[in-house]
């Protein structure tokens, strides 16, 4: 029986890892590496990597996008012109703050990033929340519903999602 053949194939680079530095060959199926080694199947679609230097993508854990300051400024970025330009850099993951304001719900505040996001993140991308106002509704029912949904330190999010 065929197998379906990798979406992509990037032929014959140097692949870099944190940990190694090898000639291989990488295969992709959607946005997931599917495998990695020597004399892989055939591709849709192939590159040729040879003399090149194939390396996974970076991640920024220190964003600040579409943040307003505790002063009531926005910051220049979107998420569009945040994510294009981490993308072109290879980065392709970013964490942004999403900065609870005084007077504002935690869980509410996040749901509102994520709808900034959604509408122009081109890569994948998490939260790191500031809470500056830990009442008790924010400790005691905003915090823990927000663990309780997966979503502790940060919160990562597939751009296609």
């Amino acid at each position: 029986m065929p197998t379906k053949p990798y979406d992509v194939v990037l032929r014959g680079g140097t692949v870099a890892t944190a940990s190694a530095v090898f000639a291989a060959d990488v295969a992709i199926d959607g946005e997931t590496i599917a495998a990695v080694g020597r004399d892989l199947p055939a591709g849709v679609r192939e590159i040729d990597a040879r003399g090149r230097l194939v390396l996974p993508g970076g991640v920024d854990s220190h964003a600040h996008i579409e943040q307003v300051s505790s002063a009531g400024i926005i910051n220049a970025d979107t998420f569009e012109s945040a994510t294009v330009a981490a993308a072109f850099g290879g980065t392709t993951t970013v964490i942004s703050f999403a900065a609870q304001h005084v007077g504002l719900a935690l869980d509410e505040v996040v749901d509102a990033y994520h709808a900034l996001a959604r509408k122009g993140a081109v890569i994948d991308y998490a939260f790191h929340m500031i809470i500056a106002d830990p009442t008790e509704a924010t400790l005691k029912d905003h915090l823990p519903k927000l663990v309780k949904a997966g979503i502790s330190s940060r919160d990562r999010v597939s751009h296609s999602t």
